[in-house]
């Protein structure tokens, strides 16, 4: 009965703590370093149209797979390794690992300034948040703890009363 009560009281804690709390494996805070790969160097990250290819792409890559604290690969992936691994496997820049460190990141800009590219960010419990990348039209590329990697919507009744800010990085 004791071990299934510990194993209970780690798992409330682990789901309270969120993606906001997966450490960064060693990135600084404010370093995010264009990498050498060949897919990234023809990207032209102000050709909007360039990018959303790409992001939907990377959304066709990795649809349905199922949301995991600390995940980061196809087996499982939660949001701010979703994040991590869009921008370094498919832009070539290198992000921190962490919501809270991804927070950090950019200049703020207001919901109506929204491009695509830029991150999200949401107030999902008392100390949760939740990161995704913005596609276009109030559409968000993420990792959902109930659909897994998905396609949402700022303007949905959850999304919209859970909106924070958004932030757009300097490259």
């Amino acid at each position: 009965m004791k071990n299934k009560l510990w194993f209970i009281g780690l798992l409330v804690i682990m789901t309270l703590m969120g993606c906001s709390h997966v450490p960064e494996r060693g990135m600084t805070r404010a370093a995010y370093p264009r990498m050498d790969t060949s897919a990234a160097e023809d990207i032209d990250l102000s050709d909007s149209e360039s990018l959303k290819a790409i992001l939907y792409a990377q959304y066709e890559e990795w649809k349905g797979t199922p949301h995991q604290i600390g995940g980061l690969s196809r087996d499982s992936i939660d949001c701010s390794g979703f994040v991590h691994l869009t921008f370094k496997s498919k832009l070539g820049i290198v992000l921190p690992r962490s919501t809270d460190s991804l927070i950090e990141l950019g200049v703020h800009i207001d919901k109506d300034e929204l491009r695509t590219g830029d991150l999200v960010f949401f107030k999902t419990g008392i100390s949760l948040r939740h990161v995704g990348v913005y596609l276009e039209r109030g559409r968000f590329m993420h990792a959902s703890t109930k659909q897994g990697v998905a396609i949402s919507n700022l303007n949905s009744a959850y999304w919209k009363s859970a909106y924070w800010k958004a932030k757009r990085l300097e490259m």
